[in-house]
């Protein structure tokens, strides 16, 4: 939804709440924009928020309360899930843009929370899917743009994290190809159908899911944290080319002009060089700046979210 109060000029308070892996990443980059100004930086380790601080010129706090009363224009969480929807919710009312962490929130009842408080102050809500600022998923997206697909394979898959959260692999990875595939489609998943399993870990380790969407393209992802290397790849078949994607390398290929004996024309297609979080950043800046609706909106994390706890069986 447009913002409905008047638009600031100059670099916009930010702060950031939850300064774990992602957190950090935000304000490491935030630092280096002129379009933000990193003021506040919210973990309730104070060790951890001061060393943080420290290292980028910010004000460190302890409690979601000195955060939200910090006088931010705008906030991104990164907090655990399951404190999404309360740090969020409380941050609209403020008069805060919010760029929330993906997945959106932890239940489709507080995602709902979240875009009615948005809508409700008339302020900026963005998911935090950053996999749709890679270089390599635009350039996929550029290349099928125009053709009819057909279907979709994702593969995410690598070792057991150092730490292990409070989720499996489907609401941690499979949720960024969800969003991948409803990004390229521009269409709704209708069916699913989830393969899961669990070796070492409390929650699922393993996933093998398969979608029909609305358009009747199908997908495929398999995620899972017991292969020993890292893996991110793209695949998309569409009536006359095939197009294949590594998200780590961002090297893109495109299959085309099938010849009787089965060979293709091979090309390499451009892919930018970008960092995916600046991108998503910068995008988050202009839906502030502009009042236009971001590029993930609370609409897309909540249909995110919907979709993989199908997938779990708890929608």
């Amino acid at each position: 939804m447009p913002n409905t109060l008047p638009l600031k000029t100059g670099p916009l308070k930010l702060g950031v709440a939850g300064v774990g892996v992602m957190g950090r990443n935000h304000a490491r980059v935030a630092a280096d924009m002129r379009e933000f100004d990193l003021t506040t930086l919210f973990d309730p380790d104070a060790v951890t928020a001061e060393g943080v601080a420290a290292a980028y010129g910010a004000a460190p706090v302890t409690t979601a309360e000195a955060f939200i009363d910090a006088g931010l224009d705008a906030a991104v969480v990164a907090t655990p899930n399951r404190f999404h929807a309360d740090v969020g919710v409380a941050l609209l009312e403020k008069g805060v843009h919010v760029l929330v962490e993906k997945p959106i929130a932890a239940t489709v009842a507080d995602a709902q929370r979240m875009i009615d408080a948005a809508k409700a102050n008339g302020r900026v809500l963005m998911v935090g899917q950053v996999e749709r600022f890679n270089p390599a998923v635009e350039t996929v997206k550029r290349a099928v743009q125009d053709d009819d697909i057909i279907s979709i394979q994702i593969t995410r898959v690598g070792p057991f994290p150092p730490r292990m959260g409070e989720v499996g692999v489907v609401i941690d990875l499979a949720v960024h190809d969800i969003d991948i595939i409803r990004h390229l489609t521009a269409s709704e998943i209708v069916e699913v159908q989830p393969q899961l399993a669990r070796t070492r870990a409390e929650r699922e380790d393993t996933a093998l899911l398969q979608f029909r969407l609305d358009n009747g393209v199908i997908a495929h992802i398999t995620t899972n944290w017991v292969t020993p290397y890292k893996t991110r790849t793209l695949q998309v078949a569409t009536k006359t080319k095939f197009v294949v994607a590594d998200l780590i390398t961002r090297q893109v290929t495109e299959y085309f002009g099938q010849q009787p004996d089965g060979s293709y024309s091979t090309r390499m297609l451009n892919s930018w060089p970008a960092e995916p979080l600046r991108k998503e950043l910068e995008a988050f800046a202009t839906a502030i700046n502009t009042g236009e609706p971001p590029a993930v909106t609370g609409e897309d994390g909540l249909r995110n979210l919907e979709v993989a706890l199908r997938c779990l069986g708890e929608a």
